[in-house]
Order: structure tokens, then C-alpha cells, then sequence
């Protein structure tokens, strides 16, 4: 299927809302329609791209005036800061990734993009990344209902499976399985043909998450980040996560820094990917796994490394 933005039907009444190039906050979104009953998984970064989202579905699909329902998959704001725009809807989400939307209010991200340019390299580095994005004015809608684990709910006569799969990506990670059409929107549990980021981890436990989709019945992906997949990609990602495990427990017993590790590291069959930059950010929390850390990276610290390797190169 074509990587082009907009709505695309990946199955009988299931559609998925596209962001090229699917760099930093440009994430997919997935809709759930069976007669007047719908769906939405997850919601954009600012509220134009969103009402932009809602617009086009409601185009192609009449129902979609009114979402009954709407998942968010994890916490990052690029999946949840148009929660505001779907009115009256039921939002769910796993109880971690409820609890963890609170720690990044989109006045937090407001604030950032305005002392940015007096931040240095950081500071232009951030802008890279956020400065096309309109944080003012978002009230972020919070879930009513939380689950945690697996639930099972219905959109009409349709089934689907919330599965949490968390912490890896972010803490509570959820992917939105819809068995009968053998789809899944995995959120960034799947970034297509770019660098993930571990912002919890640890990472064995998202190879953990690869493996549980490789055992599900699935043929078509909608990823959070990138052009639609199938489990070739799952597959991919681990063998980068697996990659990186092994490159980064030598580097470790050698002493070098998460940094240096990054420098130094061949991404063979990865070097394609895009933000490469993230690089650091995953091998920093295989260290913490390494030497049993529990607590993950500081986003304050991640960026300042990421920043440095990009502007390394």
C-alpha cells in the first residue's frame, strides 16, 4: 500500500490515518467502523492535524461524526493531545498510560518550544523535532476508563483485544488487535522503517512484545510511526533490538559511554533507518538493563545525548 498522508482502508471497515514522513510527532492514527458503531485509535500532536483526521474520516466514513470509543495506545502527546476534539466519545487506555499522560502536559511542550531557541544546540535540536507542531491551547481529555493486561471489547458486531505490552516504548504500551480481519495497530510498538526509542524499556521486554505479535494471527500492521507493515517488519525490529544487545553488552564491559557506543556501533541493515539519533537514547537503556538499573532515562538527558550524536555526525 502506498505511504501517502491521509485515510487508507487496510480491511472491511478499518481504516488507517497516515503521517508521512513519520519522523518525530508525524505518527499514525486507525479507525474502527461496523454500521453506526466506531472506533478511534488514538488521536495527533496538536489539534489542527487532528481536526484535519476527523475531517477525513468523517468524509469517507458517515458514523465517524460521532466516535463511540477512542484508545489511546500509549502516553506520548503525538498519540493523545487531540483527546479535546473527540467529543462525548469513551476514551480507554491501560492504567499505566492513563497515569503517565499527566507528566507531559501539552503547556509543558508549549513551554519548551518557546525557551527553545535560547537552549544552544539542545534547544535546536528540540526545535528539529517539535517546532511544526501547535501545543496552545490543548486541554488534554484524559481516559475515563482504564484496564490492565487484556480486554476484550466490541465495536458493533466486531471484536477486539486491547493487549498492554508495556513498559518498553512508553510504560503502559497497548496494542488494538482486530482478530477476524487479522489486523493490528500495534502504536510505537512498531516504528515502520525508522529507529524506535526505548523512553521506559527495558528492551528485552519490547523483544518480548515482538515475539507475542509474531504468534498472533496477523497480516496487516498499522504502525505508530511509518507506511503500513506486515510481521516481516515485527521481525526486523527485534533482529535491531537483538543486534543492539549484543553490540552494546561488549561496549559495556569495555567501559565506553552510552555515547561512545553510539559512535562506534555499524548499523549494518539499519543504517537506512531514519532518526538515528534515537540510537543512543536504546543503547543507554540496555546499559540500565545491563547493570540493573530500574529507572529509565531522564527525557531531559535522552535529548541532550540525542542532540550530541546528531551533531556528531
Amino acid at each position: 500500500m502506498s505511504y501517502v498522508k491521509g485515510l487508507q482502508e487496510v480491511g472491511d471497515g478499518l481504516y488507517a490515518y497516515l503521517q508521512p514522513d513519520g519522523s518525530w510527532g508525524w505518527s499514525n492514527a486507525g479507525l474502527v467502523a461496523d454500521g453506526e458503531s466506531t472506533l478511534l485509535v488514538d488521536t495527533l500532536y496538536d489539534l489542527p492535524l487532528t481536526e484535519e483526521m476527523l475531517k477525513a474520516m468523517r468524509d469517507a466514513v458517515p458514523a465517524a461524526l460521532h466516535i463511540g470509543t477512542l484508545v489511546n495506545t500509549h502516553a506520548n502527546g503525538d498519540h493523545c493531545y487531540g483527546n479535546q476534539l473527540v467529543e462525548g466519545a469513551r476514551i480507554l487506555a491501560s492504567e499505566t498510560t492513563a497515569e503517565e499522560m499527566t507528566e507531559l502536559p501539552p503547556a509543558a511542550m508549549a513551554a519548551l518550544v518557546e525557551q527553545a531557541p535560547a537552549m544552544g544546540a539542545l534547544g535546536e535540536f528540540f526545535l528539529e523535532c517539535f517546532g511544526a507542531f501547535q501545543f496552545a491551547g490543548i486541554e488534554l481529555a484524559l481516559p475515563g476508563e482504564t484496564f490492565k493486561g487484556e480486554l476484550t471489547i466490541h465495536v458493533g458486531d466486531r471484536r477486539l483485544q486491547l493487549i498492554e505490552v508495556g513498559p518498553a516504548h512508553t510504560r503502559g504500551d497497548t496494542l488494538v488487535h482486530v482478530p477476524a480481519e487479522r489486523v493490528l495497530f500495534s502504536g510505537d510498538i512498531l516504528f515502520s522503517e525508522a529507529h524506535p526509542i526505548a523512553w521506559a524499556g527495558p528492551v528485552s521486554n519490547w523483544i518480548a512484545a515482538c515475539d507475542r505479535i509474531l504468534a498472533m494471527d496477523v497480516e496487516v500492521i498499522v504502525p505508530g510511526h511509518g507506511p503500513l507493515a506486515g510481521p516481516d517488519a515485527v521481525r526486523e525490529l527485534k533482529a535491531y533490538f537483538e543486534y543492539l544487545y549484543q553490540e552494546a553488552r561488549s561496549r559495556y564491559e569495555q567501559g565506553l559511554t552510552p555515547l561512545q557506543a553510539a559512535e562506534s556501533i555499524a548499523l549494518e541493515r539499519w543504517a537506512d533507518w531514519g532518526e538515528g539519533e534515537r540510537l543512543v537514547v536504546n543503547l543507554a537503556n540496555i546499559y540500565k538493563e545491563l547493570s540493573g538499573e530500574q529507572e529509565p532515562l531522564n527525557p531531559l538527558t535522552a535529548f541532550q545525548l540525542m542532540a550530541e550524536l546528531a551533531g556528531s555526525r
